[in-house]
């Protein structure tokens, strides 16, 4: 089984390199599912219904959220309307949306657990070491060959801690947020594929995503500075987790780089 997970989608230029790669991938990698963060698609913050159905249309399955899932009103007032768009599964009780799904794919049923981190992250999210894992083995009481764990948030210790407690458990635990790619990808012990960020869909010469001049601007004079989404060429960062379909383990996680020119 072939799983694509991609990064944080920054603004129009992310979405479009995104697009560009999945086509692409699509053809060469063959894989069965294909998830991708979302939480920055809508002009860097958060996502709108229109952009959800761009996604589809465009080869993602599976859209995550994580910080700024609350960011555009028209989200939340249609949260419960796309069982295919996850927030953090583990904000407080009674907010829209669902956090978790079970996909059928060719290659048979998926979990898809969506958490966001504590540590750094003003999140007031509950604590995904006891909620999540209760989550994950739902997911795999449910039927689950694959179960693939998002943990978006700033502590790479938090996040390599998580992978260690799902260990053995899930296919994968793969941390987004902080937009650039880390190189401890590999697989845990008991057979877990790790990696503590996989990386972003933005503009390449770009502080994470957004425009340089600005954004170096703003933190020289510290001042606050409407921050611009970056331009072409754009990178698209992920990665490619093999399972295997009788374990539910991973075989391999191969990270992902692409460099895309505006393909207008």
């Amino acid at each position: 089984m072939r799983i694509i997970f991609t990064g944080d989608t920054v603004g129009k230029v992310g979405r479009k390199a995104l697009y560009h790669a999945i086509a692409r991938w699509r053809a060469e990698l063959e894989p069965h599912l294909i998830i991708s963060n979302g939480e920055n698609a809508a002009g860097g913050r958060g996502i709108t219904p229109p952009l959800i159905h761009e996604f589809h249309e465009n080869g993602v399955d599976v859209i995550t959220l994580g910080d700024h899932v609350w960011d555009q009103q028209d989200f939340i007032d249609n949260a419960e309307k796309d069982s295919y768009t996850l927030r953090p599964f583990n904000l407080q009780p009674g907010v829209p949306g669902r956090g978790s799904i079970l996909i059928d794919t060719s290659a048979g049923k998926v979990g898809v657990l969506c958490l966001m981190g504590q540590a750094l992250m003003r999140s007031g999210a509950l604590n995904p070491f006891t909620v999540g894992y209760d989550e994950a083995l739902r997911l795999r009481e449910q039927g689950a060959r694959a179960i693939i764990v998002e943990i978006h948030g700033e502590s790479t210790a938090e996040k390599t801690a998580l992978g260690y407690r799902m260990d053995g458990l899930v296919s994968a635990v793969l941390g987004t947020h902080t937009h650039v790619q880390t190189a401890d990808a590999r697989i845990l012990p008991a057979g877990t594929a790790f990696i503590c960020d996989v990386g972003m869909c933005g503009s390449k010469e770009s502080v994470i995503g957004r425009e340089v001049d600005i954004t170096v601007n703003s933190m020289v004079s510290s001042l606050p500075a409407k921050l611009d989404i970056g331009r072409w060429p754009a990178q698209v960062n992920g990665a490619l987790i093999e399972v295997d379909e009788n374990s539910g383990l991973a075989s391999r996680i191969l990270p992902l780089n692409l460099t895309v020119e505006d393909p207008q």
